[in-house]
């Protein structure tokens, strides 16, 4: 048995520049980091090695690894040759809410096929094919950001070139300055899932046709570079600001991305002693990122009380093979 886990990841600045339609013309580039909520992926072999089983939130049973349905799974289990093993994933949170699931398990089950296989993949080698597989084989309408934003652990800037390459680079931050924004950060969970797809379609069609949407994503890479700044200075406050500013670009880009209800919730928190904040992900639903001082957090949880609060911390590790049993399959 081999178990990886992948953490999920929370975007701070200019979501959306990692999409071909922006980056192809205009650099992008995300700040994001990895936090401590995961994705598990495990894979054994099957009693019956005859059938091939992916257990999510269904269970498929199959003697055809061509008649899988989990589209990701069935690509990758034919990309490998492999069949009569049986592959489970678990998560700390639903899919559709913004924090990278379907992205986290690409990667995981990348990093668990290799183990299985005993080949070596380096952390950026596997965000780069999870890319290609998820955007190239499948035709997702996705960009890069969340396969690099949960293969690579930490506090990152990572730049989505011309090219098609990505380059990923730490973001320095001191201990005492990341404890008091894991501090000051605040998830809370709209109660509405999404389709990212749909939203990221009709965000490339106006990207493509809309100049002035052209122009709002660039001014979300130049905040991108800002929030690393402020951030490395330890300047919290207009890091808040920052988010705040970003979410009101965001939210031009397509029709999908807020509702009234989310800008109801978002309001309120601004209300109440958030400095900043942004849907996580395409948008549409999922979880609320909040950036509130520690002593106003107090007034800010009774106002958003109707919304589930998902405690969590920055952490500094990407996917990672966690177990590995003996052996016992020809």
């Amino acid at each position: 048995m081999i178990i990886t886990r992948t953490p999920f990841r929370v975007s701070f600045a200019g979501g959306g520049s990692d999409l071909p339609s922006f980056y192809k013309k205009h650099e992008g580039c995300v700040l994001s980091t990895s936090i401590n909520k995961y994705m598990y992926v495990t894979i054994h072999p099957s009693f019956n090695r005859g059938e091939t089983s992916i257990k999510y939130s269904q269970t498929e049973t199959v003697d055809d690894v061509r008649h899988i349905h989990h589209p990701i799974a069935r690509q990758l289990l034919l990309n490998y040759g492999i069949s009569g093993v049986e592959i489970t994933s678990t998560a700390d949170i639903p899919s559709g809410t913004g924090l990278s699931t379907s992205s986290a398990y690409t990667v995981g089950l990348i990093n668990a096929l290799n183990a299985f296989s005993g080949k070596y993949y380096s952390q950026e080698k596997i965000a780069r094919r999870a890319c290609e597989v998820e955007i190239e084989e499948l035709g997702e309408p996705i960009g890069k950001q969340d396969q690099y934003g949960t293969a690579i652990g930490g506090i990152k800037f990572i730049r989505f070139l011309p090219d098609g390459s990505v380059d990923v680079e730490p973001v320095m931050v001191r201990n005492d300055i990341k404890e008091q924004l894991d501090d000051e950060l605040l998830l809370f969970y709209t109660g509405i899932t999404h389709s990212a797809g749909q939203i990221l379609k009709e965000q490339n069609k106006n990207v493509v046709a809309d100049r002035e949407k052209f122009d709002c994503l660039v001014k979300m890479t130049e905040q991108a570079h800002e929030s690393r700044e402020v951030l490395m200075k330890g300047d919290l406050k207009r890091f808040g600001e920052i988010l705040h500013e970003g979410w009101q670009l965001k939210r031009q880009l397509a029709g999908g991305i807020t509702s009234s209800e989310i800008d109801g919730y978002y309001e309120l928190a601004r209300e109440n002693g958030a400095l900043g904040g942004k849907l996580l992900g395409a948008g549409g639903g999922g979880f609320l990122l909040l950036h509130c001082e520690k002593e106003k957090q107090k007034r800010l949880r009774s106002a958003l009380h109707n919304l589930v609060e998902l405690p969590f911390a920055m952490e500094s590790g990407g996917t990672k093979v966690i177990y590995v049993g003996e052996k016992d399959w020809d």
